[in-house]
């Protein structure tokens, strides 16, 4: 009798579980991104999800809440009910680069999220304004060991991954350039069409279209491989310089409770939206890398980027707070 009584208890929770992850979701998702409109993680974003909304019959709608380089909108996911209902895209910065940088975070960066699955690669371009006399990131070294303190680049903050990125290439080419931050990407890229500083690393989804505008000069892809936005501009590696790869990813996460077949259900959707060949092409146009994985791939991701950037966040003290 008891075993008969086990196996029906087993049965049933079975039975709730696949309940639960063919009902979900039966109201809109809200999909956070920690920044403002325009950005590659929102472009990213867009993308995925107007095909999930199709795909679950349910609106995914995205929310953009910056500041704090991501960490406000981090804080309202890590508050939400975990039912599937918000979700979030992270990237590098907010989960790998945040949880060093920042000695005060209003949320658990080990504990607060669920990794469902990266969808992304987000190549970096260096770019420069069109002013500046060089042709690519080689001849931009030899000018600035000839110009020693005059070159500037910008990034989206401290301690971002565009300010990172052009600590790396430093630290790779021994070149001596200043930082000069500012308070978003946007701003950062406007200075630099108005040539007001010299770079700035970005995304090839945020820049591209300055680039083929002829607002801006693209020296180098900071990736491994070129990409086919921008199919002519050469990778550092084939310049001739090692160890200053960087970039971004981006990829979907849920507060911690989720339940796992919900959590689930999230991952064979995205990767359903990742197979979609228009998806793949969109993507690609937009200087991104469709990106599939499973959750354990992102997971070890996250923990092996965060790594690699901790090191260079304490080897030069730095701190956004």
């Amino acid at each position: 009798m008891k075993k008969k009584i086990a196996t029906a208890m087993a049965l049933l929770f079975y039975a709730v579980l696949a309940t639960a992850q063919t009902a979900y979701p039966v109201k809109p998702v809200k999909l956070m991104v920690g920044a403002g409109p325009g950005g590659g993680t929102d472009i990213g974003t867009r993308i995925v999800a107007q095909k999930l909304s199709q795909l679950w019959g349910q609106s995914v709608v995205v929310d953009n809440k910056s500041g704090a380089g991501g960490n406000v909108g981090l804080e309202v996911v890590s508050r939400a009910k975990p039912d599937g209902h918000t979700l979030l895209t992270g990237n590098v910065g907010t989960q790998s680069i945040n949880p060093t940088l920042y000695k005060k975070l209003n949320y658990n960066p080990d504990t607060a999220f669920v990794p469902i699955g990266l969808f992304a690669e987000l190549p970096f371009v260096m770019a420069a304004t069109t002013s500046l006399p060089v042709a690519n990131a080689r001849e931009l070294v030899t000018y600035a060991k000839a110009h020693p303190g005059q070159l500037s680049y910008a990034s989206s903050g401290n301690g971002g991954s565009p300010h990172l990125s052009g600590e790396t290439f430093k630290i790779a080419t021994g070149i001596d350039l200043l930082h000069v931050p500012y308070k978003g990407g946007g701003a950062a890229m406007t200075d630099l069409i108005a040539g007001n500083v010299h770079l700035l690393f970005a995304s090839v989804l945020e820049t591209s279209a300055h680039i083929k505008a002829g607002k801006l000069k693209a020296l180098a892809i900071a990736s491994k491989k070129r990409v086919s936005a921008l199919p002519d501009v050469p990778t550092l590696q084939e310049l001739g310089i090692t160890g200053a790869e960087s970039g971004s990813w981006l990829g979907l996460l849920a507060p911690s409770g989720t339940p796992a077949p919900i959590i689930e259900k999230i991952s064979l959707s995205l990767q359903q939206v990742l197979a979609m060949p228009d998806v793949q092409q969109q993507l690609l146009e937009q200087g991104a890398v469709a990106q599939g994985g499973t959750p354990a791939d992102f997971v070890a991701l996250i923990a092996a980027d965060r790594k690699k950037y901790a090191r260079i966040i304490l080897d030069h003290r730095l701190s956004a707070d």
